[in-house]
C-alpha cells in the first residue's frame, strides 16, 4: 500500500495529473526500448536465427519496441535467463513453458499455425529401418538419444513410453543413453548408426525429410505422442501487460499485411494462434505419468 501511494504521488508531482490507468500506461511505456526473446535449439543456432530474424523484425515495425533474439544452446538455459540474465521472454517448447511457467511465472501469448491448419506437433520415437528394432523389447541394451531434459518430445514423452511399456529405469535398461541437444542431432545420431533409437519432434523430421529422403528411407517411426503446442512466445512476468498485449496483437494479426505474409512465409505457418495454459494440459498430465514433481525437478542435462 505504501509502494502504491508513493507513485502515485510520484505520477502527481511530474505529470501535474493522471488516472490511475494513465500512470499505469506511463509505468508500462517506460520499461525498456529493447526486448531480449530467448530461441530454444529445436535445430542448430544458424537455422534458428534464419528462420526467426524476420520475425523479429516484423515485431519491432509494430510495436515500436526493439526486438532483439539470444540464441541458446540448452533448453534448460532458457528458463535459467528468464530468471537470472534479464531476458523479456522466449519461444518455448512445451515442456520448457510448463517449466518456466513453474519457476518464474512466465505467461503464453501465441503459437504458430501451419498451412494445414494445425498448431500442435508430436514426439517421435524412431530407430534405423534395418535396425530390427520394433518394440520395447527389442530396444535392451541399445544406445538411445534424448534431446534434452526440458523438451517434451526429446525426453518426456519417452519416460512416459517406457513406463506404459514396463521400464522403469531407462539408465540400466539400456547400453547407453545420451542428450543430442537439438532435435535435428537427435535425427541425425540415429541417421547416422550413431545411436540405435532416438527421439526428436515430428516437425523437424518432417523438414529434414523434406531436404533429404533417405531419412524417409531409413529411418522408421515406432510411435508418437499426443498432440503438444508448438513452441509458443512467452513472457516474462517482469514485462508490461501494455507490452505483452502489444506483441501478442501483433503475433495475431501478421497474416493481415502484405509484409506480415512474406514473414510467414520464411517462417514456415500461415498465422499465429492465441494460445493460453489450458493448451498444456498433455504436458502435466504426462508429467504425472512420468511421476515428475516440477518444482523439484532438474532440467540440467545428464542420463
Amino acid at each position: 500500500m505504501k509502494r502504491f501511494l508513493i507513485a502515485f504521488l510520484l505520477c502527481f508531482i511530474i505529470f501535474g495529473y493522471c488516472t490511475l490507468g494513465e500512470c499505469k500506461q506511463m509505468e508500462d511505456s517506460s520499461y525498456k526500448d529493447t526486448l531480449v526473446i530467448g530461441l530454444v535449439p529445436e535445430q542448430n543456432i544458424f537455422r534458428q536465427l534464419e528462420r526467426y530474424t524476420p520475425l523479429a523484425e516484423y515485431l519491432s515495425s509494430k510495436t515500436g519496441l526493439k526486438v532483439r533474439l539470444k540464441a541458446l544452446i540448452h533448453y534448460g538455459s532458457t528458463i535459467d535467463n528468464l530468471v537470472s540474465a534479464g531476458m523479456d521472454g522466449a519461444f518455448l517448447g512445451s515442456f520448457s513453458y510448463v517449466l518456466a511457467r513453474n519457476k518464474t511465472g512466465a505467461e503464453i501469448l501465441a503459437r504458430p499455425e501451419a498451412s494445414d491448419g494445425t498448431s500442435t506437433c508430436n514426439g517421435l520415437i524412431f530407430v534405423r529401418t534395418d535396425s530390427g528394432i520394433r518394440s520395447i523389447k527389442n530396444m535392451k541394451g541399445k544406445r538411445f538419444v534424448f534431446v534434452d531434459k526440458a523438451t517434451t518430445a526429446g525426453y518426456l514423452f519417452p519416460l512416459v513410453y517406457f513406463k506404459q511399456q514396463g521400464v522403469e529405469d531407462y539408465r540400466t535398461y539400456f547400453k547407453e543413453t545420451y542428450f543430442a541437444g537439438t532435435h535435428e542431432d537427435a535425427i541425425r545420431d540415429v541417421l547416422e548408426a550413431k545411436s540405435d533409437i532416438g527421439a526428436a519432434k515430428n516437425t523437424v523430421f518432417a523438414r529434414m525429410a523434406r531436404a533429404d529422403a533417405t531419412i524417409l528411407q531409413k529411418l522408421k517411426i515406432l510411435t508418437r505422442s499426443h498432440d503438444l503446442p508448438e513452441n509458443s512466445l512467452a513472457l516474462s512476468a517482469n514485462v508490461p501487460a501494455s507490452v505483452r498485449i502489444a506483441l501478442q496483437n501483433a503475433l495475431l494479426n501478421v497474416h493481415q499485411d502484405a509484409v506480415g505474409i512474406r514473414v510467414l512465409m520464411t517462417f514456415g505457418a500461415q498465422r499465429f494462434v492465441r494460445t493460453t495454459n489450458k493448451d498444456y494440459e498433455p504436458i502435466l498430465r504426462y508429467s504425472r505419468e512420468a511421476r515428475l514433481n516440477l518444482a523439484l525437478y532438474d532440467y540440467v542435462d545428464h542420463p
